[in-house]
């Protein structure tokens, strides 16, 4: 059985809601246990009234820090202080930074010059400098709306299928075409929401460029490779790489959406899936060279003469 890692949560109240808690949590778990569970904040403050409620539940440790003086956070200074202390305590493997400010970028590196694994999580304010300092940084947004999403399939599986034809009445149509548009604004809000979210990650083009290159240097024959290790090399170059933040729920799927990618089960009852560059491709790629070497043939034959 492999051990999994053990992760010090440290989330920042000042930066976070309290409604991302659950799916802080249960994310976390994807990837080890959480042994310390801390949240750092001014307690006597009532903006910190939220997270009350919810502490007790998920068994989250408060540590209270008061604001000495205005316009200044002293929860961060709490928040890397016990960071380090924990550190040097050796009884974590990894670290998960939750909260939309930059003053952690440096807190990040530094977790990760010593070896460990930092996950990091905010909202779509987060500037760039922190997600860079992760090793892998999670939308707290998209988590939410991916939760939601799943939840209101679930309900819509749930519901019994209607075979009798109703027929309604002038007044009920009136309604429905009123609800109708309503649902309408509603979508086009959502949309926004998301193309701002779409700002401030890794754009699905520089992903694409990623792709081909990553493809091209493999010296196999097949010029083939494992769909896992794509996806964690993707990681590795992109910390805030999420198939969720492009609409998708697996990776394969996610993969599906480029035209010049072939997927292909390998291994015993096709268990393991392989990605490679479909043939056409390789063929752009091949022929411009030849092309160009030919042309330079004839011109060196022309000046001989």
């Amino acid at each position: 059985m492999v051990e999994e890692k053990r992760f010090a949560v440290l989330i920042d109240a000042d930066n976070v809601s309290a409604k991302y808690i659950k799916y802080i949590l249960d994310e976390i778990s994807n990837y080890g246990v959480a042994t310390y569970k801390r949240i750092y904040g001014d307690w006597t403050k009532s903006t910190s009234n939220s997270w009350k409620d919810v502490l007790l539940e998920n068994s989250v440790t408060p540590v209270q820090q008061y604001s000495y003086t205005v316009g200044k956070n002293a929860t961060d200074s709490a928040m890397i202080i016990d960071a380090m202390d924990i550190l040097y305590s050796g009884n974590v493997e990894g670290f998960c930074i939750v909260s939309s400010d930059s003053d952690f970028t440096k807190l990040s590196s530094r977790l990760r010059e010593s070896g460990m694994l930092v996950v990091g999580m905010g909202e779509k304010k987060t500037p760039k400098p922190f997600i860079a300092a992760c090793n892998q940084f999670k939308y707290l947004d998209v988590l939410a709306e991916t939760e939601k999403k799943t939840m209101e399939m679930e309900e819509v599986r749930k519901l019994p299928l209607i075979s009798e034809t109703v027929v309604k009445d002038p007044q009920e149509k009136e309604i429905d075409a009123e609800t109708t548009a309503v649902e309408k604004d509603e979508k086009v809000t959502q949309n926004a929401d998301t193309l701002e979210i779409v700002k401030n990650m890794t754009d699905i083009n520089v992903i694409k460029s990623a792709i081909i290159k990553m493809m091209n240097e493999i010296d196999a024959e097949d010029q083939s490779m494992n769909m896992g290790e794509l996806g964690s090399r993707l990681v590795k170059r992109y910390p805030d790489f999420d198939v969720r933040n492009y609409g998708d729920t697996k990776l394969s799927k996610f993969l599906r959406k480029f035209d010049f990618l072939e997927i292909k089960a390998k291994g015993k009852e096709g268990t393991s899936m392989w990605v490679s560059l479909k043939p056409d491709g390789e063929q752009q790629i091949v022929e411009k060279p030849l092309a160009t070497r030919k042309r330079r043939k004839r011109n060196y034959k022309r000046n001989k003469k």
